[in-house]
């Protein structure tokens, strides 16, 4: 049996599920961003007190399907961005195929009537915040952050940085108060 869950965008996020999981008694057999397998359905009882428990700490049990893809959708945008996942130099809409197995051009449709924004919006932002992690480390040049990121050049990240954000990547790297957004918020 499979559960999906929304705002589950990292690694602490699966460490939290898990310790809900184990409160609630319900045994499982892997976790990933957004989805869990079960070994076994679980009683009713322990799927309410397993989603009161989540809903609490900002988490969402997903019951609908169309929730669920754009939750998959958001997850494996997410993994290829922030967990360096490889695309094998693939473009997105291919990956979002196979992965799902399904056309790109009703997961584009779907999410965007669903998120009011376009997968390639959100997928702009979440590499927008990414890149904003980097420098907010200071441990790259600003070259090497376009490289890692797959951007075509220091200009078209630094264009697409300033737009999204309204300072350039040398300001924000200077600005003391931290301006990330959660992953969730993106």
């Amino acid at each position: 049996m499979q559960l999906y869950i929304k705002n589950m965008v990292c690694d602490r996020c699966i460490l939290v599920i898990k310790e809900q999981l184990e409160k609630a008694g319900i045994a499982y057999n892997n976790i990933s961003l957004g989805e869990i397998t079960l070994d076994h359905e679980p009683a009713p009882e322990q799927l309410d007190n397993l989603n009161r428990n989540l809903t609490a700490i900002g988490f969402e049990l997903l019951d609908d399907k169309k929730e669920k893809l754009i939750e998959k959708i958001k997850n494996i945008i997410i993994s290829l961005i922030h967990r360096n996942e490889d695309g094998n130099n693939k473009k997105l809409s291919a990956i979002l195929e196979e992965k799902l197995q399904m056309d790109y051009h009703y997961l584009s449709n779907l999410f965007s009537s669903t998120e009011g924004l376009t997968i390639e919006k959100y997928t702009i932002r979440q590499r927008i915040e990414r890149v904003k992690e980097l420098l907010t480390y200071n441990e790259l040049s600003l070259s090497e952050i376009a490289g890692q990121m797959e951007y075509s050049s220091v200009q078209h990240l630094s264009q697409q940085f300033k737009k999204e954000t309204g300072l350039t990547p040398t300001q924000f790297r200077e600005l003391k108060e931290n301006t990330r957004k959660p992953l969730d918020k993106v």
